[in-house]
């Protein structure tokens, strides 16, 4: 919605190429082992789990200030201030990431209750400069965020699975969020100078879920 409000809002015609660069906090989700769960599965039941996957997550990054970039397949990219400004990003993506840790662990259970394989989703969070902006052509136009933020979240969604938790975040990220007014429930665990493939340098991480 709040792409389509800026879209109706604008005072000249869209075209790709146009950008804007803010900060803004990168949600990224995915669902461990879902290849080689839909090889087992039918067509329909794998669109089912998908469906069922989404309506879980979505709405909860909705209610929490977020957006949806995209459906990387049993991925979600979600940007937090990308569409529209707001002070409180990073408090918001972490409050978001909390939540949907403690959702897809419900349903985990559920699935495992009806004697369906249970589901695990890692859950990632970063902050930083990003581009909000329009790419594709005449044909296809498509707003999208690119940036550091970006490609961090997409590489720190795997580690959740190496360091055997559901959702992780930067100390970097999560400092900003708690001047933001991110109220933690309790401490949480603190991982420093932990090596990400693909990054240079070690980071730290801290353990949301």
């Amino acid at each position: 919605p709040e792409v389509a409000n800026r879209i109706r809002g604008s005072m000249h015609e869209i075209k790709a190429g146009e950008g804007q660069l803010r900060n803004a906090a990168v949600l990224t989700t995915d669902v461990r082992g879902f290849t080689t769960l839909a090889i087992s599965m039918l067509p329909n039941e794998v669109i089912s789990l998908l469906i069922e996957y989404q309506q879980r997550i979505v709405p909860i990054i909705q209610r929490h200030g977020g957006v949806v970039d995209k459906f990387l397949g049993d991925g979600i990219l979600a940007t937090f201030c990308g569409a529209e400004p707001n002070d409180a990003y990073a408090a918001d993506a972490l409050r978001a990431a909390q939540q949907i840790g403690a959702s897809t662990e419900a349903w985990a259970h559920e699935r495992a209750a009806r004697g369906e394989r249970p589901i695990f989703v890692g859950t990632a969070v970063t902050a930083g400069r990003v581009i909000f902006g329009a790419i594709g052509d005449q044909s296809r136009l498509e707003f999208t965020v690119i940036g550091d933020a970006v490609n961090l979240a997409a590489k720190l969604e795997k580690p959740t699975k190496a360091e055997r938790v559901r959702t992780l975040t930067t100390g970097e990220t999560y400092a900003l969020a708690l001047d933001q007014g991110f109220a933690p429930s309790h401490a949480f665990e603190r991982r420093p100078s932990r090596r990400i493939e693909g990054l240079a340098t070690p980071i730290d991480l801290v353990v949301l879920a």
